[in-house]
């Protein structure tokens, strides 16, 4: 029997940086998912939030003269304004200062602990603050992480909690082997084989409280905090009441692990390793199952070069919401950056795909339509729940048939960029025939309810688009039903004029 329930996260990010359009894409294509499915009759639950732990944070809070919670209370509601700005549809925020994951995250330790995984030992380590990860001299370029090389590398020399990654070298290929479809795409779930195939070293996962004191609190030993990812991966599972037994929690609404979990992860490529090996070794670890699956999505270029604040090409998603809207940034990211691969991204781009696909594409569409079938009395079309059935070209019916049957792989397939030219080709279709058969231009009686058979049946088109459109474009969607309602022909997307 299907599961009806569905369980969607994107990764936390740090509170150390306003929010960034790298991190709008991942959340927008959750966001993507997550409609999707309940479209299709999930109870979904979806969950975001904010990392608020570690060295980073921590020293950069120090350098802002701030308390740390203080510094990431400020940052939290700053990521929290992308709900409304970008039209999510989560229904979770987690902060990992939140008490309820404190909780989680030191049950799930003892967890760790108990099954015989969690050691002390002494240990010097190249470190990266800005991964919040160990460096082996061959992850490293001149002696710096290629991911923020403009950080010096940290040597930490100190006593240590271990977790015995190594343990679980051969579960997890065999997991893999198990689960061909366990990350997407199939180049990282190759990279991710390889890269345990090599072997797997023990890691760090407590820092010295004297030095680092901004972390969970390591049971039973008040010198020590937790690592920054060991406590943060746990929000995945503490989002759902875990570790709380369902009959305890019975009736309790904020208890959902046994309904939700396994569940799916988004998150970028530069937490491959993160999400889909070291989190999946500390769930067995804890007795618990791996997740569903991780789709990794790729990174955002600004006119070829990599985002950086010395650069000076940091893009807020808020304000180019505040300037173009929200369906059109939502329609850039998911139709220009391919989905599982890097994209680049300049405002020239942007605005010449937004004259084109949005104000000339389906904004045009709509408005020529309505505006013409409301000046001839096209009163015959209403919103049906299979407008299909109403349609008289059988090329058409063909066209619409072969549209949805891409737009719903390609959907499966986390490709959403192919989802979006499918909608948009049978837009091109639609102007086409608009053109061959120039409704504007009956006269005789014939001529008028041959135009009026035409418009009807591109009326029960746009409506079939609007369907499609509304995991990706939900305000475009509403908007274009709204239209077909009221038959006042209305511009959705008002071209940009240099």
């Amino acid at each position: 029997m299907e599961n009806k329930k569905f369980y969607i996260t994107t990764t936390l990010p740090y509170v150390n940086a306003e929010p960034h359009i790298g991190f709008a894409l991942e959340i927008i294509q959750a966001d993507v998912i997550a409609r999707y499915q309940k479209n299709l009759g999930k109870d979904v639950f979806f969950n975001t939030g904010t990392d608020e732990h570690g060295l980073k944070i921590y020293l950069s809070a120090k350098k802002e003269g701030l308390e740390a919670k203080k510094y990431c209370d400020g940052f939290a509601e700053k990521n929290k304004d992308l709900k409304k700005a970008l039209n999510l549809s989560y229904n979770n925020f987690v902060r990992t200062t939140d008490e309820n994951h404190i909780k989680s995250a030191q049950a799930f330790w003892l967890k760790c602990f108990d099954a015989g995984d969690i050691y002390k030992k002494n240990y010097k380590v190249k470190y990266c603050v800005g991964c919040e990860l160990e460096k082996t001299d061959s992850e490293l370029q001149d002696g710096k992480c290629p991911i923020h090389p403009n950080r010096d590398i940290e040597i930490i020399e100190e006593e240590n909690y271990f977790f015995k990654y190594s343990k679980y070298q051969k579960p997890i290929l065999d997991f893999y082997e198990k689960n061909p479809n366990f990350v997407i795409p199939e180049g990282k779930y190759n990279e991710i084989k390889e890269f345990t195939k090599r072997g797997l070293e023990d890691f760090s996962i407590s820092r010295l409280k004297e030095k680092m004191p901004w972390g969970v609190a390591v049971p039973n030993d008040d010198k020590h905090v937790m690592y920054v990812w060991f406590d943060a991966l746990e929000n995945y599972i503490s989002v759902l009441g875990w570790p709380a037994s369902a009959k305890a929690s019975a009736g309790k609404p904020e208890y959902r692990f046994d309904d939700f979990w396994p569940g799916m992860q988004v998150a970028g490529k530069d937490n491959l390793r993160q999400q889909s090996s070291m989190w999946q070794a500390m769930l067995l670890s804890a007795g618990l199952s791996c997740s569903k699956q991780i789709f990794i999505h790729g990174f955002i270029t600004v006119n070829g070069q990599k985002i950086s604040k010395s650069l000076g090409n940091v893009i807020n998603p808020i304000e180019l919401v505040n300037k173009y809207g929200t369906d059109a940034v939502r329609y850039y990211l998911l139709r220009e950056i391919p989905s599982a691969e890097d994209g680049d991204f300049t405002i020239e781009k942007f605005e010449a795909r937004y004259n084109s696909d949005l104000a000339g594409g389906i904004g045009n569409l709509v408005a020529r339509t309505v505006t013409m079938a409301s000046k001839i009395q096209v009163t015959n079309y209403k919103l049906q729940t299979n407008p299909k059935s109403q349609i008289t070209n059988s090329k058409l019916v063909d066209e619409i048939t072969r549209v949805k049957i891409t737009w719903k792989k390609s959907l499966n397939d986390f490709k959403f960029n192919e989802s979006l030219i499918a909608i948009w080709e049978l837009i091109s279709w639609c102007d086409k025939y608009i053109n061959e058969t120039t409704p504007w231009s009956a006269k005789s009686d014939e001529e008028i309810n041959k135009a009026k058979e035409v418009l009807s049946d591109l009326l029960s088109v746009i409506n079939e688009v609007a369907e499609l459109l509304n995991p990706f474009l939900p305000q475009t969607s509403e908007k274009i039903k709204e239209i077909l309602q009221s038959g006042k022909g209305e511009i959705l997307f008002p071209r940009l004029i240099k």
